[in-house]
């Protein structure tokens, strides 16, 4: 299982919500199976939509 909260503290280079994205969707390629959203992302482009977004990259990544 892998969480948000560690996603945000390991990929320093993030700066964007769909920079975000594009980690979570490596992240379940790379075959992690489950993802904890336990934390909200910082981005101020982060949609009110924004953890129903990073749960569907996350179960659909190659979309």
């Amino acid at each position: 299982m892998i969480y948000l909260s560690d996603i945000l503290t390991h990929e320093h280079e993030l700066d964007s919500f769909e920079s975000l994205l594009e980690v979570v969707k490596q992240k379940a390629r790379d075959g992690e199976i489950h993802l904890d959203v336990d934390i909200k992302p910082p981005y101020p482009d982060a949609p009110k939509d924004w953890q129903n977004q990073v749960e569907m990259a996350f179960t659909f990544p190659n979309r």
